[in-house]
């Protein structure tokens, strides 16, 4: 019985002496940039805002800023680059290393390649960016003109109710996704920047795989899987792969923000994305 009472009380009172999250030390900042859609950011500050605030409980000079959920990488990347330029005047460092979340990766590609922030941004990790383009955006296209038509009226007014300076040009960013847009017009016109290191991760889920996916997912994540094989709900190992492949993580494109309902899975966004800066260290980055 003593012992019982003794182990009950280890249990409420032990103390650990170093309870705070490990430090992560890094040369820059980090900055995380969310990918497209609203809907994964409701009532959460934006798609990798507990993200951010985690690495900044392990030290980290960590930001998830937020901009147009369905606008063209051009636009959004305009609008990136001011808010790159105000982390920068915050903080006083002279480059950041960003970490790029599904569309965020190709709009950091532009960034760096287009508008000139070569010198700025010191790394680019990409998390199921689709680097050649994802055939769920055929499968939005593909739908009938009226239905497109009432999916882009009704997403463009959520997109710009949300931010108070967004805009919203749905059916335009979603044909700028398509394999066909990215493969032959985007990636010829915005090649790797020798300054910038880049790194990329693939997710996968559901089809081809053991690893539980959302039940939102399910339908385009067999679709897709019968036309890119492996993929994450959204993206596709192979679309994903850019620069030094740092190969896959076990979570469907949700999960990779953070949103684990109904899958079952144990996947951590916030231990994701700690490693992730681990290796960033690790490259003294």
């Amino acid at each position: 019985m003593f012992e019982f009472a003794e182990s009950a009380w280890n249990r409420l009172t032990k103390l650990d002496p170093f309870p705070q999250p490990p430090l992560l030390r890094v040369r820059y900042p980090i900055v995380l940039m969310h990918g497209f859609g609203f809907f994964a950011s409701m009532r959460r500050g934006g798609h990798l805002h507990h993200e951010a605030l985690n690495l900044r409980s392990h030290g980290v000079t960590a930001y998830a800023p937020n901009v147009s959920a369905y606008e063209t990488v051009r636009v959004r990347s305009e609008v990136w680059k001011k808010r790159l330029e105000f982390i920068l005047k915050e903080t006083g460092a002279e480059r950041v290393n960003v970490i790029a979340h599904s569309m965020g990766g190709l709009d950091a590609r532009y960034l760096i390649s287009v508008l000139g922030m070569h010198d700025v941004i010191a790394s680019l990790v990409t998390v199921s960016t689709p680097h050649a383009g994802s055939g769920v955006a055929e499968m939005v296209l593909e739908r009938p003109q009226r239905v497109r038509q009432w999916t882009a009226d009704f997403l463009n007014w959520m997109g710009t109710s949300a931010l108070p300076d967004a805009t919203a040009d749905f059916q335009t960013s979603v044909s700028e996704l398509t394999p066909e847009f990215v493969c032959k017009e985007f990636n010829p016109d915005v090649q790797n920047h020798p300054d910038v290191r880049y790194y990329s991760y693939a997710g996968r889920a559901g089809k081809g795989t053991e690893i539980p996916i959302n039940p939102i997912l399910q339908i385009q994540n067999r679709i897709l899987y019968a036309r890119e094989g492996v993929n994450d709900g959204f993206v596709s190992i192979r679309s994903a792969e850019w620069g030094e492949f740092l190969g896959t993580i076990d979570a469907d494109h949700a999960q990779q923000v953070g949103i684990t309902f109904a899958t079952g899975s144990d996947f951590n966004s916030n231990e994701f994305y700690c490693q992730v800066v681990e290796r960033l260290a690790a490259d003294e980055l």
